[in-house]
C-alpha cells in the first residue's frame, strides 16, 4: 500500500498525519477543532484515503495555526505516499452538489503547486470556526502536496454547505487522481518522464 506518516512540530503545533492511499476511507482525526475534524473526515471518506490526524495546537489563541499546519503536513504526507507517481491517473475533477451549494474541484498532481480559489463564504463563522481558514487549509495542502488545485463555488447560500461541498469535491477529485491507471500502471503520466 502507498502509505506515509509525517510529523511536524513547531512552537505552535505538534502534528502527526498518517495516510494510506489505497485504503477504504477510514478516518480518525483529532485536531481540537471540531468542525475541522468533521471536514477531514469527509476528505478521507470521499477520497477513500485512510487518514489519521493528531494535532495539539495553540487553539487558545485561535484555530489558524492548527488548520494551516495540518494542511502543510497532509500535503507532505500525500507527496511522500505518491512517491515518483508511477501509474497514477494524475488528474481528477468533481462537480458536487450539497443542498444549496454546488462546488467544482479540479486538480493535477503535477508537482507544481497552485491554488485558484473562487469560493465566497456568506458568513465569517461556522459556529466558532473562521470560514477564511478553509482557503488557508487548501492553500497549505496544495503548496506542500505539489498540487494544482482549482475550487469554484458555483452556488451556495449556507457557509457550512459550501465548505462541506468543497471538501467533498476535492476528495472525489483526489480519489480519481491518485488511483492507478490500469492502462499505464508502469508509467509516469507525463511526456517529461517525471512529475
Amino acid at each position: 500500500m502507498r502509505r506515509a506518516q509525517i510529523t511536524r512540530k513547531t512552537a505552535e503545533t505538534d502534528i502527526r498525519v498518517t495516510i494510506a492511499l489505497d485504503g477504504g476511507g477510514h478516518y480518525d482525526n483529532r485536531t481540537g477543532v471540531g468542525f475541522f475534524d468533521h471536514m477531514l473526515d469527509q476528505l478521507a471518506r470521499h477520497s477513500l484515503i485512510d487518514l489519521q490526524v493528531r494535532c495539539e495546537g495553540d487553539t487558545h489563541i485561535d484555530d489558524h495555526h492548527t488548520v494551516e499546519d495540518v494542511g502543510i503536513a497532509l500535503g507532505q504526507a500525500l507527496g511522500a505516499a505518491l512517491g515518483d507517481k508511477t501509474g497514477i491517473r494524475r488528474y481528477g475533477a468533481c462537480l458536487l452538489p450539497m443542498d444549496d451549494a454546488l462546488v467544482r474541484a479540479a486538480l493535477d498532481l503535477s508537482g507544481r503547486a497552485h491554488l485558484v480559489w473562487n469560493v465566497a463564504m456568506p458568513t465569517a463563522k461556522i459556529g466558532s470556526f473562521d470560514t477564511e481558514l478553509v482557503r488557508e487549509f487548501f492553500q497549505a495542502f496544495a503548496a506542500n502536496g505539489g498540487i494544482t488545485l482549482h475550487v469554484d463555488a458555483l452556488h451556495g447560500i449556507n457557509s457550512h454547505h459550501i465548505t462541506e461541498a468543497a471538501f467533498k469535491a476535492v476528495a472525489r477529485a483526489l480519489r480519481e487522481a491518485v488511483e492507478t491507471d490500469p492502462r499505464k500502471a508502469d508509467a509516469i503520466p507525463s511526456t517529461k518522464g517525471a512529475l
